[in-house]
């Protein structure tokens, strides 16, 4: 996408709307109306992280929920063998979010999925075929839900994660996040903890990663997830904070978020 035609198409619009700030004055004044600053301009303020999903990105009214008809999954995410309580219940809730040591050992990056355990490629490979879909609601019965809900935002529960992800987008059906997604999941990732209560697996690996010991060919693959002026920003941070996901070693998606 052009940015510049992005900025252009901003300051014409900005423009206008100072143009037509002075008219609807004078059109007050002569009927009589009182008029203060704050009903002329309201301040707008962006946040980088969308936290609330009860209005769209546009500033309109949210709609009400729609009932949906849930997908049903093809098979189940997790052996019936396995332990439905493997960790304790708040080991792993703060992974999102994660300080790194700029002087510690690098992590081991991988590639190929082949090594994932099965419950996590399987899960991994579900949501790859949702975004590929282009219908977002494919993405609903693969989210967890109740106490363990994947995580979309760091303000806590939302009360439904398809209408919030739509938000987090800027078409209205979601496409883009979904293909922020389909990104994210396709880039090289890590094993985090492992043998540790909070085991997880994590994509892209440059959560785990001190950004300024990236390689030159792992600042291109950086590149294809977020624009420069974005790594320079996160530079000043510290850390990579643009969207992740994480899945437990027993194929739970545990969360999807941006920010710190």
């Amino acid at each position: 996408m052009d940015t510049g035609q992005i900025r252009t198409g901003r300051e014409r619009t900005s423009q206008a709307g100072l143009n037509f700030v002075p008219a609807m004055v004078l059109l007050f004044v002569m009927t009589g109306l009182d008029v203060r600053p704050a009903d002329a301009l309201s301040e707008i303020k962006r946040n980088e992280i969308p936290q609330n999903d009860s209005a769209d990105k546009k500033g309109k009214a949210a709609e009400p929920d729609i009932e949906t008809t849930p997908i049903p999954l093809p098979d189940p995410i997790i052996s019936p063998d396995a332990d439905q309580n493997p960790r304790p219940d708040d080991s792993i809730n703060a992974t999102p979010g994660r300080e790194l040591d700029p002087d510690a050992e690098l992590p081991d990056i991988q590639y190929d999925t082949s090594k994932l355990p099965d419950e996590v490629g399987r899960m991994r490979d579900l949501i790859i075929e949702a975004c590929r879909s282009g219908d977002i609601e494919a993405l609903r019965p693969l989210l967890g839900t109740g106490a363990d809900g994947t995580q979309l935002t760091f303000a806590g529960a939302v009360s439904d994660q398809i209408k919030t992800l739509r938000s987090f987008s800027g078409d209205d059906q979601g496409h883009e996040i979904m293909a922020i997604l389909l990104e994210v999941l396709e880039a090289g990732y890590v094993h985090l903890d492992p043998g540790e209560p909070t085991e997880l697996y994590v994509w892209p690996y440059f959560f785990a990663m001190p950004l300024e010991r990236l390689s030159n060919p792992q600042r291109v693959e950086l590149f294809k997830i977020l624009t420069a002026g974005d790594f320079e920003d996160m530079k000043s941070f510290g850390a990579y904070i643009f969207y992740r996901v994480g899945i437990t070693p027993e194929g739970r998606w545990l969360f999807f978020v941006a920010g710190d």
